[in-house]
């Protein structure tokens, strides 16, 4: 015992091993009335960890070669022993990653995670979800299916509705070639094995640090940093570990549990995960019959479509995205939880979910006139959500915020 004493006493004066133990973990004090929702933020980092550890696997076998790519990720499936297993855990992965992101952040709209003096921490998950989004774009394109070849196509095409030829030079640019070729599937598989998982390992530390700087927020949006006992200790607070980390491998088991269920039983999740087409080697010479992103672009995708002019679409799907930086500075209203919320901000928030469920359904059909409409009008809902945020926040009425959290 002695010997281990010594051991860390021998990192700690040349590394703060146990002091970053104290600050982020033992002496690191969270609210003691976390609930459900609180699971989703270790549950990102973990399907985070999944998706190294199986990428890497992955890489090991993989072609950027737009003629051995295909085959490559057959050969994985076929012939490298547990590389199926591999595979379906990074493509479940990713889906998944897009659930419990869109769980976490869900949470921060309904608890008021994003307001002061918690900006910045919301800034940075924005950008995480910024570069998520990107990670996954790019890692869409690796199978070189025909899905993945036509929509990597489409989308890159949107680049080309920036006005004063910009666009064209863009999407140039980001083939490196005119038209989605070999150059294309080198470019995206560096950045998607190397430029983008660095970016976003550094945004995933930033986004910890400032959130043990200001500490965590809680549903009753209660700052337990203001009652504090002679020892300096928040009256409201417990420590992170042991508490949390044993209440967050109870979430990652449940979570073990249905992923493997879907890894084992139902990979391909009826095309949402993985669409039929993409089993087909890519096509230049053959357009699929409905070229569709994957289900977690399908919200702004259905933006994008809504609108007539291709330039407003790309705007307005960017706009889709930016707004959601601004929300700490929308929100007007004198307390931060649902909780103690109004009846009209707990309306507005009801629409906008059903609004972006909606939209996100939408972006896997056919632009039908009959859907084009419905995606203008929860489009509309979605943006005014954000427009009219400052005036409802404002206007609704508010419970008391206790002092202390409830439990």
């Amino acid at each position: 015992m002695s010997a281990m004493k010594n051991f860390v006493g021998w990192i700690d004066e040349r590394f703060p091993l146990t002091k970053m133990w104290e600050e982020h973990l033992s002496k690191y004090y969270a609210p003691k009335n976390f609930n459900f929702w609180y699971f989703f933020g270790s549950l990102a980092l973990m399907v985070l960890v999944i998706q190294i550890v199986t990428g890497i696997f992955l890489t090991m076998n993989y072609k950027p070669d737009a003629t051995l790519a295909f085959g490559s990720v057959e050969y994985i499936m076929r012939d490298v022993n547990w590389g199926w297993l591999i595979r379906y855990m990074h493509s479940t992965g990713a889906s998944a990653f897009f659930i419990v992101v869109y769980l976490h952040m869900f949470r921060g709209l309904i608890y008021g995670s994003y307001r002061k003096p918690r900006e910045l921490i919301w800034i940075f998950g924005m950008f995480i979800y910024v570069a998520l989004m990107a990670e996954a774009f790019m890692g869409y394109l690796l199978p070189w299916g025909q899905m993945s070849y036509w929509g990597a196509q489409v989308i890159i095409s949107l680049f080309g509705a920036i006005p004063f030829g910009i666009g064209d030079v863009l999407s140039e640019w980001i083939r490196g070639d005119f038209v989605v070729s070999d150059a294309t599937l080198n470019r995206f598989f560096a950045f998607h094995v190397i430029a983008v998982p660095i970016i976003l390992l550094a945004l995933v530390v930033l986004h910890i640090i400032a959130l043990h700087e200001v500490g965590s927020n809680n549903p009753d949006g209660v700052e337990i940093k203001k009652n504090k006992g002679p020892d300096g200790i928040p009256l409201d607070g417990i420590p992170f570990h042991p508490y949390y980390t044993v209440k967050d491998i109870v979430g990652v088991v449940v979570f073990l549990i249905f992923f493997s269920a879907v890894i084992f039983f139902i990979p391909e999740m009826g095309g949402w995960f993985l669409e039929p087409d993409n089993f087909l080697p890519a096509n230049p010479l053959k357009t699929p019959e409905h070229i569709v992103p994957l289900w977690y672009f399908t919200p702004f995708y259905a933006i994008l479509r809504a609108v007539p002019s291709k330039f407003g679409g790309v705007v307005a799907m960017g706009a889709a995205i930016f707004v959601l930086f601004l929300l700490p500075w929308l929100d007007r209203a004198r307390v931060k939880s649902i909780r103690y919320r109004g009846a009209i901000y707990k309306a507005a928030l009801a629409i906008f979910v059903v609004s972006f469920i909606a939209l996100g359904w939408l972006g896997t059909q056919p632009a039908t006139p009959t859907l084009t409409n419905f995606a203008r009008l929860f489009s509309i809902l979605y943006f005014a959500f954000f427009l009219l945020m400052p005036v409802i926040t404002r206007i609704d009425r508010t419970k008391p915020e206790p002092e202390r959290v409830t439990h």
